[in-house]
């Protein structure tokens, strides 16, 4: 039997179960943050900011992106600290910096209660949220992707992807069961807050998940070779130096995966509200149901990824985005009942992504500098990208009347996917171990 084998059979199933667990619920509970945020916003833009509700949204939209401006620098702390302390101590830390924001955003008083201290209050958590998220996802994907078996990786780290749904999806059903039990004067006060509060919870339970797992056995092995980087100054030069072309190439595909994400699920709700005119509950029910649908196929799409490798699909998702974004943005306008089949639709395409991320990204660096590479080039490209996107879009309807500038901004993020789609090299079945990136060349042979 080799290291290599035996390695992986050290790790037994049922705590090969609760890493992912661990991961996925970290996961869930940062994004239940940024789910809640998007579907409470008209909520907070008259919290928050005085003046017509379109402007007041537009702000409310650009502090949603402020969070992401701040990730780059998350990513820049947290990743080196990754590679050199372990993935799991940095990330319990994230996930207590992310939940405690989330509550107190909740509890941040209204403008008309403090004046300009509550604007403020709210983008400094946005920020402390932006910071720790840094750290959180890019982290709890090489967890997760360092505990799973070569073979597998795409169907136990589709999870993650799993546990950002479910993210979303809680945040939509607390908001859509706050907002059916109460009146609309409440809704407008307290209720639009009491979903924040839920995060304590949720962030305690992670933490929780996580205490009661060693590092990752990818992590450990190097740790015990003494491959462990100890100095940020040499990890960063490394880093550059040797990988500018894998930190360029996933910067190129996260901007086709996160402007369709942040538009399809964050934005989706604000642009059903504003501009097709359904009620804050349809869209709620709406985004429910898609994106219900997508957790139902991301494992099995994960799976499929283990046998086909990660580049067919992804090639897949960003043709059919580029094709169908039109047809199902226009879909969207006729009906409640062929809103829902369009944003099915392009959330199954996107699963095709999104399912393969804890698979394709981790592997595109060594595990020295693994947890720093990944970080850094995400996170940079999500605050410039994909953050904003739900920001542009509200701009650019608003300046150019068209209601299609979603669709236009998906399909101009998919081309720039393509391209990167280009370089990246095929991984699915490599190992993750040592100091060299993995590659095909490395990889047991993937099972067809």
């Amino acid at each position: 039997m080799t290291s290599h084998q035996l390695a992986e059979n050290e790790v037994p199933p049922a705590v090969l179960k609760r890493a992912i667990g661990a991961s996925a619920m970290g996961n869930a509970t940062e994004w239940f943050d940024y789910g809640v945020y998007a579907y409470t916003a008209t909520y907070i833009a008259n919290s928050f900011f005085p003046g017509d509700l379109e402007s007041a949204t537009l702000l409310t939209l650009g502090v949603f992106a402020v969070s992401f401006l701040v990730r780059p620098i998350g990513g820049l702390v947290w990743g080196p600290l990754g590679d050199r302390l372990g993935r799991r101590q940095v990330l319990a830390l994230t996930i207590v910096m992310m939940a405690g924001a989330t509550f107190l955003l909740g509890a941040i008083p209204s403008y008309d209660s403090i004046g300009f201290w509550s604007p403020l209050l709210l983008v400094i958590l946005r920020m402390i949220q932006g910071f720790s998220t840094g750290g959180e996802y890019g982290g709890a994907a090489t967890f997760m992707a360092e505990y799973s078996p070569d073979k597998k990786r795409g169907f136990f780290g589709s999870f993650l992807e799993f546990g950002t749904l479910l993210g979303f999806s809680l945040g939509a059903i607390v908001v859509l069961f706050v907002d059916l039990l109460s009146t609309d004067a409440f809704m407008a006060t307290w209720g639009w807050r009491l979903p924040f509060f839920v995060a304590l919870p949720l962030g305690l339970i992670g933490l929780y998940m996580r205490s009661k797992l060693e590092d990752t056995p990818v992590f450990l092995e190097l740790e015990e070779e003494g491959g462990v980087e100890h100095e940020t100054k040499t990890q960063f030069s490394e880093l550059i130096r040797q990988y500018w072309k894998p930190i360029l190439t996933l910067g190129g595909l996260v901007v086709a995966l996160n402007v369709t994400n942040y538009t399809l699920l964050s934005y989706m709700p604000t642009y059903l509200e504003t501009r097709i005119g359904l009620s804050s509950t349809s869209s709620l029910w709406l985004v429910i149901i898609g994106q219900l649908a997508m957790m139902v196929v991301i494992p099995f799409s994960g799976a499929l990824s283990d046998r086909v490798g990660r580049k067919p699909l992804w090639l897949v998702s960003m043709l059919g985005l580029f094709v169908f974004a039109i047809p199902m943005y226009m879909l969207m306008s006729v009906n409640f009942g062929w809103a829902i089949l369009a944003f099915v639709v392009l959330g199954l395409l996107y699963v095709l992504q999104l399912s393969t991320i804890s698979a394709t990204f981790p592997a595109m660096f060594p595990t020295h500098v693994r947890f720093a590479g990944f970080a850094i080039a995400y996170n940079v490209s999500t605050s410039l990208f994909g953050g904003t996107a739900p920001a542009a879009n509200e701009w650019l309807v608003e300046k150019t009347g068209n209601d299609l500038v979603p669709a236009f901004y998906m399909m101009g993020a998919c081309l720039i996917g393509l391209i990167a789609l280009k370089f990246v090299t095929e991984t699915a079945g490599a190992s993750l171990r040592g100091r060299d990136t993995p590659s095909q060349r490395t990889a047991d042979t993937v099972d067809q």
